[in-house]
């Protein structure tokens, strides 16, 4: 049986760091988003780590805001160096996607 869960992987560090570009945002957003985006089965166990990988790595920065009428929320923003990984991570998710496509959706095979 296929593993899924190696695949999404490799990709989810790229996913979260796009998110973040385009806005700070928290755990639960970010968790949301990629819910909504098809990682249906993404648990905070598993994006709380990688933003934390993230964060050790430089690639995003924390920063602690008030509630609204609740407790602060840790958002995450992208370093430069996490500008710079994004756009590496997406130039080279462009060209393994095309390469498995031109693969799977070969007329001979």
């Amino acid at each position: 049986m296929f593993d899924r869960a190696q695949l999404r992987k490799g990709t989810l560090e790229g996913c979260i760091l796009k998110i973040i570009s385009r806005e700070a945002a928290y755990g639960y957003a970010i968790a949301v988003t990629l819910r909504e985006s098809g990682f249906d089965d993404l648990t905070e166990g598993t994006l709380y780590p990688l933003l934390l990988r993230l964060e050790r790595k430089g690639l995003i920065a924390a920063e602690y805001r008030a509630g609204s009428g609740g407790p602060s929320r840790k958002y995450y923003r992208l370093t430069p160096d996490g500008v710079q990984y994004l756009s590496e991570f997406a130039a080279a998710w462009q060209e393994a996607s095309a390469a498995v496509n031109r693969i799977l959706h070969d007329k001979e095979g």
